[in-house]
């Protein structure tokens, strides 16, 4: 999702101390006081030791607990809201509409989705039984994981970790957060202001560079929700492995935009061109490239260029609706993509300012970088296929994106795209939308991710879904059929009570 990571590649040295920059925030401190684990000399040991005995003593599981912390974290987002603006100004120039929209709005809805709903969610859910039950209690606890980590991305540094930490808590977790260090002042608002809002008993804020949160994943946790690069996801799913932990990986990938030749030009170029240019292109969901025939491209070119024009102005570098590249490594790996194909719209850079402007490639080469990465900038590529199938046949092709957009006035293409394609989730005729929905699951499908949250998927997500059966103490007498020694009279009854049969397929109305 996130292109640049804390974490070494696959194949380097793991560190084996840490070194740099050294574990703070709330908690981590006391962890460092302790020295972690005398047996381990992790740093971080201690600290979740203590959550840990935190979370085993109860005190996170009633519902009152948990409405407290999510109306404490309701009170940092308003109450930071200037803090938040201004951090995420200054870590990437994110513009105000859309900071607000994406870090603090969309907040807002999963922590209120959650705040009426909770009482619900956490209630035992009662199961169907067979005959030799029915006088039992058969139900679903909804039971917390125990003690959480949650590491976030740079590109959405407050809603990538608030909206994970909104279900952790909701489902009775204890848990670690570790921001993004690559957007500092989104990082140091979250380490400095977040702990006083939240019980740091039981919750705490870590900051740490690639070699401390190598360490951190050292730890044993019961649950872990990444969010960033498929290449990272598999370094934490390997640490994870270790210990067993399960976790949810929110990952990326190149997300197709097939637009059909039966379409409203001017709005499909508005809706692509807002999905792929918000933010500077430095979103997890942003069509990553269009598939359209020739006859397609010529139009939507000009109303491309237009669309641009509208949002930016002649000159998007002076717009102050138009973001920046988080940071110089990433600029200069988006200045290389830009060789790729022939430029038409945009291309203008400025390293100074980190500013790529809004661009649009044509006439790529399936062998072009930028066809074998995630883009994760303001570039649009435009590649040419002769129709529906060749584009479905183009995305199946490659790995399962994070998401599948198509466009077409003909409600049967766009079905066609959804039936014959597999992804995380799906858009048709727009972009970026399907993610406000805190109703739908997000998540993604093999290289794009494993595992879903927002809403209740998010508390689904944290809650370990306990199957239980409550047996009375009397009735042994019913239970003798099932004892030694076995007969063909008991193997009978017992099937008869225990069976599960198939309904009828065919039934009087």
């Amino acid at each position: 999702m996130e292109i640049g990571s804390v974490f070494p590649q696959p194949g380097m040295q793991q560190p084996t101390e840490p070194s740099g920059q050294q574990p703070t925030g709330s908690g981590a401190g006391k962890a460092a006081e302790d020295n972690g684990d005398a047996m381990s000399g992790n740093p971080y040991a201690g600290l979740v030791s203590r959550l840990r005995a935190a979370w085993l003593s109860g005190k996170t599981r009633p519902m009152e607990y948990r409405v407290a912390q999510l109306e404490a974290l309701g009170r940092f987002l308003d109450e930071k809201k200037q803090d938040i603006l201004q951090a995420t100004a200054a870590d990437m120039r994110k513009p105000l509409f859309e900071a607000e929209f994406s870090e603090i709005l969309l907040c807002k809805n999963e922590l209120h989705e959650t705040l009426n709903n909770l009482s619900h969610w956490m209630k035992d859910e009662h199961v169907d039984k067979n005959l030799v039950t029915r006088l039992d209690l058969a139900f679903i606890r909804k039971d917390p994981y125990g003690v959480v980590l949650i590491i976030g991305p740079w590109n959405c540094p407050i809603h990538l970790l608030l909206v994970p930490l909104i279900g952790a808590i909701a489902a009775g977790n204890c848990v670690i957060v570790k921001p993004s260090e690559i957007t500092k002042n989104s990082e140091t608002l979250m380490a400095e202001a977040l702990p006083s809002y939240l019980d740091k008993d039981c919750f705490a804020v870590v900051t740490a560079g690639m070699e401390e949160t190598t360490r951190l994943l050292e730890n044993k946790f019961d649950y872990i929700f990444y969010t960033g690069s498929p290449s990272v996801g598999r370094i934490v799913m390997t640490a994870a492995a270790k210990h067993l932990t399960p976790t949810t990986l929110e990952l990326g990938g190149k997300n197709p935009c097939y637009v059909s030749d039966t379409c409203d030009v001017q709005n499909v170029a508005r809706r692509v061109a807002w999905g792929r240019f918000v933010n500077a292109g430095q979103t997890c969901i942003a069509p990553d490239y269009v598939l359209c025939s020739l006859e397609m491209q010529e139009k939507l070119l000009p109303a491309l260029r237009k669309a641009i024009t509208d949002f930016y102005g002649p000159n998007p570098q002076e717009s102050p609706d138009f973001g920046r590249i988080v940071g110089d490594k990433h600029f200069q790996r988006v200045q290389t993509l830009l060789r790729s194909g022939r430029v038409v719209i945009g291309g203008q850079t400025d390293e100074k300012e980190r500013y790529i402007a809004p661009t649009v490639l044509v006439d790529l080469q399936p062998s072009d970088p930028i066809m074998h990465e995630e883009i994760f900038s303001p570039i649009l590529p435009i590649v040419i296929v002769a129709n529906m199938d060749e584009a479905i046949d183009f995305i199946n092709s490659r790995e399962r994106p994070l998401v599948v957009y198509a466009f077409s006035s003909d409600d049967k293409v766009v079905n066609q795209v959804l039936e014959r394609t597999s992804s995380g989730g799906f858009c048709g005729n727009d972009t970026l939308m399907h993610v406000t929905l805190t109703s739908l699951p997000f998540g993604g499908i093999g290289n794009s991710g494993l595992g879903m949250h927002h809403g209740k998927f998010t508390f689904d997500t944290f809650t370990h879904h306990r199957g239980c059966l409550h047996r009375g103490m009397g009735r042994e007498a019913l239970n003798a059929l099932r004892y030694p020694p076995y007969s063909e009279q008991k193997l009978g009854i017992v099937r008869v009570a225990s069976e599960v049969k198939r309904k009828d397929a065919c039934t009087l109305l």
